[in-house]
């Protein structure tokens, strides 16, 4: 009984999976070409010479996104947050590098960073492959990941990643977004994040089973889509096994900070 919420979590990512692909099917009122980003599947044999990497999605790019580089202030006190992505490939497989934390004066906490392979399985679809690495607040930890992230029906963001890691340790974390436009510039974008372990850790205050849900809000103006200050909310909450590790160590379970920061890719 003690897996029954791991396999729930599992269930959850599989169904979102296959919700996005489904939606990527439908998107033009049709039925999914069964391999609906190949260049070449219209070309008829034709090919583009030495035009080719251009005309045929095999050039590479590269890209960086900082979805939120920001201050938190909660009771007083500041800290430093950033959740980053960049990548480099092409339309098909790209390397993926995530990062995700905060640091309070000259300490980190709750670092995480994954380095992932990803691979396009429909238009608003990837599925990603690889590793995950934390730092701060404990001991290290290392996992194996593997995930989906795009776009689901009604135009939700989707992130969501299974873990393995040594010694029979699993987990799996969900990241959900949605963009409500008040005007072409004038952006709010609700956020829900949530972090389930297998077994408690608690070197790095982690406790089996839901361990962390967090909910925000982000207003932001965006004077280019690449350029968007914003101000916010984000409220954050430990359950469980977690909860109370946390308060045998004399730390909060609830915490609600607002938020400052910029919105910002290349």
């Amino acid at each position: 009984m003690r897996d029954a919420g791991w396999i729930r979590v599992v269930a959850g990512v599989l169904i979102f999976a296959l919700a996005g692909l489904s939606h990527a099917g439908d998107a033009d009122g049709e039925g999914a070409d069964p391999k609906p980003r190949d260049p070449h599947a219209y070309a008829e044999g034709r090919d583009f010479g030495p035009m080719r990497p251009h005309f045929a999605d095999e050039a590479t790019y590269a890209s960086f996104w900082a979805e939120q580089f920001e201050l938190q202030w909660n009771d007083g006190d500041r800290s430093g947050v950033w959740d980053v992505q960049a990548w480099y490939g092409y339309d098909y497989d790209r390397a993926v590098f995530k990062s995700e934390g905060a640091r309070e004066g000259s300490d980190f906490r709750e670092v995480r960073s994954e380095l992932l392979w990803s691979h396009a399985l429909a238009p608003f679809w990837d599925m990603q492959l690889g590793i995950r690495h934390d730092t701060g607040g404990g001991p290290r930890r290392s996992w194996l990941a593997f995930g989906v992230q795009g776009l689901a029906p009604y135009w939700f963001e989707v992130e969501a990643t299974a873990y393995a890691g040594p010694g029979g340790r699993h987990a799996a974390r969900l990241d959900l977004s949605y963009e409500l436009l008040f005007t072409q510039r004038l952006i709010l974008e609700p956020q829900l994040e949530m972090d389930y372990y297998t077994r408690s850790d608690p070197l790095r205050h982690v406790g089996q089973g839901l361990s962390e849900a967090s909910v925000g809000l982000r207003l932001r103006y965006e004077f280019r889509r690449e350029f968007a200050p914003y101000v916010g909310i984000e409220h954050a909450r430990r359950f469980g096994a977690t909860a109370d590790l946390l308060r045998q160590a004399g730390d909060p379970v609830r915490e609600t900070a607002v938020v400052a920061g910029l919105r910002f890719w290349f």
